[in-house]
């Protein structure tokens, strides 16, 4: 029983994470009976998070009929959040990274974080109200380097910010103020993540990444660019929550001067508002600059200048790569935001100048995918607030 129990957590990762459709799969996957499987996934359904089908489809290992597994549809949320330079997104996400409800915000960030935090909040509250879901956490992305343990922006260099701003701590008042609830008699618990970070945790459970040993990840958001790296299917935040700052990784050291101080970053020297410039463009106010650097490479790429911009971003680009393949020896690269527009525009261009400038690339080993999650900073913003019922279900819910 007590092996049972302890298996919950394992268990319900892996039909989290599309591991085990099958309850023969779970058994083999745990490494139990399949008595113990069957009593596993039944708790797992007693406790409204899975649905075990009732009608034997798929032959399990031993030839036998077995029960086909999913996320159940109509279980428990999460409250999923996202902060970035042109406003916010909120959602409810249920198991398996499926977005339930959505309500984007477009509003200019203010100085005093509180604001928007309150915001944001109050419209994932509003879409608790409409959709009458049960809340077991909540999660909040933010387009900085995020302390740990005490949940401070450090460096909110495309906001007005002050550093070291307490996001973590408004966010857990903004979600007692906005009455929304915990799976106890309290609030929601509230947890909060660099945007980066979070995406790739999304990207390795549930899109590009997924079978990766050691991920990392490369993304534009709105401006900047930022890093992630999955170890062993964990997220490797560092000592204190500030690991993979890349970029402040100089590629153009005559290049335009950076906000950490530098010069010829990856921040400034491969963002949207780097493309948009190389490409004689410039930035208006209709949409957010992401979108804008997108449209540009999607409707006008046989535009002579166009295409130079794309190319220049791209050697830049992968010369940054280059380096953090040198360094890291991932066994997977995954680009997101304007990069992964950028690969889709001319991929061979990017591969060819990580295999020529790192070491290790040049063995052709190292694949460099696209993400493939729309939203998917906000999805990892989920899984931070599903963390503890995946490690403890029954402890949480029980």
């Amino acid at each position: 029983m007590e092996r049972g129990r302890g298996a919950l957590g394992p268990a319900l990762e892996l039909v989290h994470t599309g591991r085990a459709p099958t309850r023969a799969v779970l058994t083999a996957e745990l490494g139990v009976t399949r008595a113990t499987a069957g009593a596993v996934a039944a708790e797992l359904e007693a406790l409204g998070l899975i649905t075990v089908d009732a009608r034997p489809a798929a032959a399990g290992s031993q030839g036998r009929p077995s029960h086909r597994l999913s996320v159940a549809p109509g279980g428990p949320v999460v409250l999923a959040a996202q902060i970035h330079a042109d406003g916010f997104r909120a959602a409810l996400v249920g198991l398996g990274g499926r977005m339930v409800a959505t309500a984007p915000g477009c509003m200019t960030v203010p100085a005093d974080p509180s604001h928007i935090i309150d915001a944001v909040v109050e419209a994932g509250a509003g879409l608790l109200r409409e959709t009458g879901r049960r809340c077991l956490g909540a999660g909040l992305a933010v387009p900085s380097a995020v302390a740990e343990p005490d949940g401070t922006a450090l460096n909110p260099l495309h906001l007005s910010w002050p550093a070291g701003a307490p996001v973590s701590r408004l966010f857990t008042e903004a979600l007692a103020k906005a009455g929304v609830p915990g799976p106890g008699e309290g609030p929601a618990t509230g947890f909060t993540g660099n945007d980066v970070n979070l995406a790739a945790l999304a990207e390795h459970r549930h899109g590009a990444g997924r079978g990766a040993r050691h991920l990392l990840c490369v993304a534009t958001g709105h401006r900047g660019v930022g890093g992630a790296l999955v170890l062993d299917g964990r997220l490797h935040s560092g000592s204190s929550g500030l690991a993979l700052e890349v970029g402040h990784l100089t590629v153009n050291p005559a290049g335009l001067p950076c906000h950490c101080g530098s010069r010829g970053c990856l921040d400034v020297e491969t963002d949207p508002l780097a493309f948009l410039t190389a490409a004689g463009r410039a930035p208006g106010p209709e949409v957010s600059l992401l979108q804008q650097a997108r449209d540009l490479l999607r409707t006008e790429y046989g535009d002579p200048a166009v295409r130079a911009a794309a190319e220049l971003i791209v050697d830049r680009l992968g010369l940054g790569l280059a380096g953090l393949v040198n360094i890291l020896n991932p066994d997977r690269i995954i680009l997101g935001g304007l990069h992964r527009a950028l690969l889709d525009a001319d991929p061979e261009r990017l591969r060819a100048v990580v295999a020529d400038r790192s070491l290790w690339g040049r063995s052709g080993s190292v694949p460099i995918l696209p993400c493939t999650l729309d939203h998917n900073s906000l999805i990892g913003a989920a899984e931070a607030a599903w963390q503890p019922v995946l490690d403890d279900p029954l402890t949480v819910l029980g």
